[in-house]
């Protein structure tokens, strides 16, 4: 093997050591680590455990509404989505009054 190769072989695993240089960004000193804040949060929102696993209606929910539809999304029996052009509620593209053409007209 020839010196060359050697020190190629050399510099490519030296690079690849766990040093605080060339090492993984994420284990340095000082670089933010999870703390679990997050799990933490979630529970201070949850009022009741047991909505984790099977959830709470609402008071005033619109379930009843919905059941049908959701009844057709799940077993694959939904309408087809209509198709027509776009809104018109743009009007025309030139402003009331305004000389048709697009140039400057009155300037020379």
């Amino acid at each position: 093997m020839s010196v060359m190769t050697r020190l190629f072989w050399l510099l490519l695993l030296a690079g690849c050591a766990a040093n605080p240089l060339t090492g993984d960004p994420m284990q340095r000193a000082g670089t933010w680590a999870p703390t679990g804040n997050n799990d933490a949060n979630l529970r201070a929102m949850i009022a009741d455990p047991h909505d984790l696993l099977a959830g709470a209606e609402l008071p005033d929910g619109l379930g009843a509404e919905a059941a049908p539809a959701v009844g057709r999304l799940l077993s694959g029996r939904t309408p087809p989505l209509l198709d027509e052009p776009t809104s018109s509620l743009g009007g025309s593209s030139t402003a009331a009054g305004a000389p048709q053409g697009g140039g400057n007209a009155g300037s020379q």
